[in-house]
This record gives C-alpha cells, structure tokens and sequence, in this order.
C-alpha cells in the first residue's frame, strides 16, 4: 500500500471510532428487574461500558421463565450490538422443556460466563418458617396447598423445589413469577412465604435462609443447614454468563471476551457482586460452549426422568 494511501486510511479509522464508540449496547436480561440476573447486570453494567468506551443499556424482557427474552435476544442483529444476559434457565433448562419456543442454544455464540451463585430457601421473617421441619409440617398440614414462588416453569427456582417435593415426598404448589423481583413483592403482600434461589435478595429484603442447596454451608448464612446435612442429597446453583446472536464475527467476540475478562477482576464489581452473594466465576468463550452443552445434557437427562416436559 502506498504511505499516502495508508495513512488516509487511517486517519479514516480513526475518525469513526468515536462513532461506533458511541453507538450504545443493549443487553437483555431475560427476567423482571429486582431478580437475581438483573441486580448482577447492574453492578457489570457502569464498569463492563467503561472499559468498551460506549454506554450499555439494560433491557428487562421478562416472561415464559425467559424465553421471552432470550428470544428476542436470538433474532438480534449479529453485530455485537445486542447482547444477552442469562442465567442457565433460558440456556440449558428451556430448551429441553418447553416446547415451540423459538430458540435453541445452537442460535447463540458465546462470549463469557461471569458468575456462579449457590440457591438457597429463604423465607419473610415474620412467615413462621424456621426449620425444613416447619416447612414439612406445613405441607402436611395444609394437604398440598401451601404456595412456593419461582421466577418462571422450570427455571432452577423452580426445579430445585420439584426435586425436593419428591426427597420429602409432600406436596406444595408452584406460583409462577417473571422474575425474583415479583417474587419479593409476593413476600412483602403476605401471599406466599417461600422461594428458592441465588442469595441476593436475602440481604436486600431482610429474609430469613431455611436452608441451602450447597455441599458445604454458605459462609455468608452460617447457621443455615445444607440439604445434604439435612439427610436429602439436593445441590443446585445458578451460573449467568454473556451471549451474542450466531453469526457475530470473532473479531467482536473476542473483544467482548476480553472486556468481561478485564471487567471480572474490577475491585467495584468483585465487591458489588460480593454484596448480593454472587461469586465471580470466569470462564472464556470455548471453555463456556462446552460447559453449556454439558449442562444442556445435565437438564434434559432430569427433566425426562422427573416427567416435567409432560407434566407442567
């Protein structure tokens, strides 16, 4: 290439780079605002745009325990412009459930996971629940009628509390939400006293933990008993992670990559995702695609043995 001929092309470069940095990006979350996805996004949110150089708007597409959104996510221009922000449920519990949503994990490239949260029981403080002794002899007293809460039909909130229905061997009956943020303001009405899922509404909402769905006790709730200690081998967790529509050029994709690399390790969101009990837990693009399809394999092999695609 000739100096002159080089050089204009990059003075041409360089001049539109503050267009496309300007150019803001929206990341859907696939769940009502006040949910465990959307109080994370919120803390990656002002440090993941000011590492990219562009704003990131937050979008809350909730409904169909996220395939909504994760939908809407899927027909987006693959350009980087539009990203999805979700945690397994739409990805890896979804697709094997439901039938005609209009979306597979295959239409998705994945970009990064960022985080992986324990699920937990919890509770209003003034509910009467303590122990899972209590709430054992609640459904039996109330002969399958007593009302749990979840962000949607099979999302771990909900699959969580299936598997320990059958553990127990009682009854209760599953409420349906768009999101957890839906789920606290059922709490605060007094219509419903239980829901299982990531800790970071516990805190927030001042709620008591009957008990974890961990191998080990969650340190930030040390008195709260695992299931496993409890007598019922249950363990669940919730992991969230970065995706963009299939087709989206490597080269966006390993940008992308880079700045949810870099943005993991700010002091601001270790400590903000700290605050709401969700560890960061880093894996890259392949290590993700992999682990997705592992997963996708994990739900499909429990839902057919638990009967939930015809049942619910």
């Amino acid at each position: 290439m000739r100096p002159w001929l080089a050089a204009l092309a990059a003075a041409m470069l360089l001049a539109s780079a503050p267009a496309r940095a300007q150019q803001a990006i929206t990341v859907v979350v696939p769940f009502a605002p006040g949910g465990g996805s959307d109080l994370a996004m919120r803390v990656l949110q002002p440090e993941l745009s000011a590492l990219l150089g562009t704003s990131i708007v937050v979008k809350n597409t909730a409904g169909a325990s996220g395939t909504i959104g994760a939908a809407e996510a899927a027909r987006a221009a693959p350009d980087g412009q539009t990203l999805l922000f979700s945690p397994v449920g739409p990805m890896a519990i979804q697709p094997n459930l439901q039938r005609g949503i209009r979306y597979t994990a295959a239409d998705f490239a994945p970009i990064c996971q960022t985080t992986s949260a324990d699920v937990v029981m919890m509770t209003p403080r003034n509910s009467g629940f303590r122990t899972l002794a209590d709430v054992i002899a609640r459904a039996r007293e109330e002969g399958g009628n007593l009302p749990f809460g979840s962000s949607g039909i099979g999302t771990i909130p909900h699959i969580s509390m299936v598997a320990l229905q059958r553990t127990l061997g009682i009854r209760m009956v599953h409420v349906p939400f768009r999101g957890g943020g839906e789920v606290m303001l059922a709490f605060q009405q007094g219509v419903l006293a239980l829901f299982s899922d990531v800790p970071a509404a516990v805190r927030q909402h001042d709620l008591h933990v009957i008990a974890t769905f961990t191998p080990e006790r969650v340190p930030e709730f040390p008195e709260a008993p695992t299931l496993r200690e409890l007598g019922h081998d249950l363990g669940f967790f919730i992991w969230q992670g970065f995706f963009a529509p299939k087709g989206t050029p490597d080269a966006v994709l390993d940008r992308l990559e880079a700045a949810c690399e870099a943005v993991l390790k700010r002091p601001a969101v270790v400590e903000g995702l700290a605050r709401i009990v969700t560890p960061v837990r880093w894996r890259n693009r392949r290590d993700l695609a992999a682990f997705l399809a592992a997963e996708s394999a994990k739900y499909r092999d429990l839902i057919e043995a638990a009967g939930l695609r015809q049942a619910e």
